[in-house]
């Protein structure tokens, strides 16, 4: 891969996807500045890497994160070649039953953060003909009963994708990754009680043609070939599916 050395930024790096994704990145010899809001398993993961890794410890959708973020990257590895949005919020719950602030707390997080984010890197993406890719989910893709304000934000990042693909070209490449049913922290953090979250998950499970739940190495894989310029330096706009046949 042509990643090594490259400065690529991560959100959400900590746990779960993010976590899959940052190893697969600094497997390929990049160095990775890491964002989420717990510090201490970001400095276990930049103890286990070294100086390959840049820590800033950051609520995504706080006035000047990315701002903070960008100048963290730059400071400590003299550019920014690209940006990895997957830092979520999934809160689900009906529509007559879930508080409508959730809403702009999701879109908070899942589309005007990554927008900031992209805004802050432009000029050093542009200067490289970096990479974006966004972490959305096929949530965005499919009618989900129960997760509406959370899907419709993700059709938002899809939608924001393939725009902004079309605003940078040829300079700045911009993809996403839709994951399917990923087994990560997140599912005890969904706003369910106990009984809930087990009926989503063998929902999920059973609507998955592939039989399992996938792992964040899974699409960190997927984002080092989205990140390549030399293996996908054609592909801008595009949403993949990862999610073991969901959306088939």
């Amino acid at each position: 891969m042509t990643l090594a050395g490259k400065s690529v930024v991560v959100t959400g790096a900590a746990t779960g996807i993010g976590r899959g994704i940052t190893e697969c990145v600094l497997k390929s010899d990049a160095n990775v500045t890491i964002v989420g809001r717990r510090e201490e398993p970001l400095r276990e993961l930049a103890d286990q890497y070294g100086r390959a890794v840049a820590v800033v410890a950051a609520d995504v959708s706080a006035p000047g994160a990315a701002e903070r973020i960008i100048a963290a990257a730059t400071d400590r590895f003299g550019g920014v070649d690209a940006v990895v949005n997957n830092a979520g919020l999934a809160r689900f719950g009906r529509l007559d039953e879930i508080d409508p602030a959730l809403f702009d707390a999701m879109f908070a997080v899942n589309v005007r953060a990554p927008a900031e984010l992209i805004r802050c890197a432009l000029p050093l993406l542009r200067a490289g003909r970096g990479s974006v890719v966004n972490i959305s989910s096929v949530g965005g893709a499919l009618s989900m009963p129960g997760r509406a304000f959370y899907g419709a934000t993700k059709a938002a990042l899809n939608s924001l994708t393939r725009s902004l693909a079309r605003e940078f070209a040829p300079d700045v490449r911009v993809n996403a990754i839709m994951p399917g049913p990923v087994d990560t922290p997140m599912w005890s953090e969904t706003g369910l009680d106990e009984t809930g979250t087990r009926q989503l998950r063998a929902d999920l499970l059973s609507s998955t043609p592939m039989g399992r739940f996938g792992d964040g190495t899974e699409i960190g894989r997927w984002v080092c070939v989205l990140l390549d310029a030399e293996l996908s330096g054609w592909i801008t706009g595009a949403v993949i599916p990862v999610d073991g046949g969901r959306t088939a």
